[in-house]
């Protein structure tokens, strides 16, 4: 189950402000070590600690071949690749200058298999966290509302 809190946007000068949207409240984090837990008690002969290293090991693999230029694709999970954050378009090829067109890389992730968004729109169920209680403000300064009081903005 997938909760969410409804939002509304108040930055002033955001264009969707005064307009409300759900986003979703994440109960947790898992880190590695608690992926490993988790898995290791899904009848498996692999201790946590098996568990932990060769996903470590997947990690640390993923970046280097992400940063080798190559696609990562996990079955039924996601395509992992590297993308490129643009400043702004050049006028020509010739004058295209990676220190002034491209603002940075970033790591980008597409579902993929069984775990495509399709697939979680037919299988994904929400339900609301908390009423939305109109006597909040934004107190984080991020231009949201969630009205929630004070337990941490949870942005998707």
């Amino acid at each position: 189950m997938i909760t969410y809190r409804k939002m509304q946007i108040v930055g002033e000068n955001h264009p969707c402000k005064g307009l409300w949207y759900a986003r979703p409240v994440i109960s947790e984090t898992l880190d590695i070590v608690a992926l490993a837990k988790h898995m290791s008690k899904h009848n498996t002969p692999f201790s946590p600690g098996v568990i932990k290293g060769v996903l470590a090991d997947m990690v640390s693999c993923i970046k280097e071949l992400i940063l080798d230029g190559k696609n990562v694709k996990l079955d039924d999970l996601a395509i992992f690749s590297v993308g490129i954050v643009s400043d702004h378009g050049a006028e020509s090829a010739e004058t295209f200058k990676v220190s002034e067109n491209v603002k940075g890389l970033k790591l980008r992730a597409r579902a993929t298999g069984e775990l495509s968004n399709e697939q979680i729109n037919l299988e994904g169920q929400l339900r609301e966290a908390t009423p939305y209680n109109v006597t909040a403000t934004d107190d984080d300064g991020d231009g949201t509302s969630s009205g929630g009081g004070s337990e941490e903005t949870p942005l998707g």
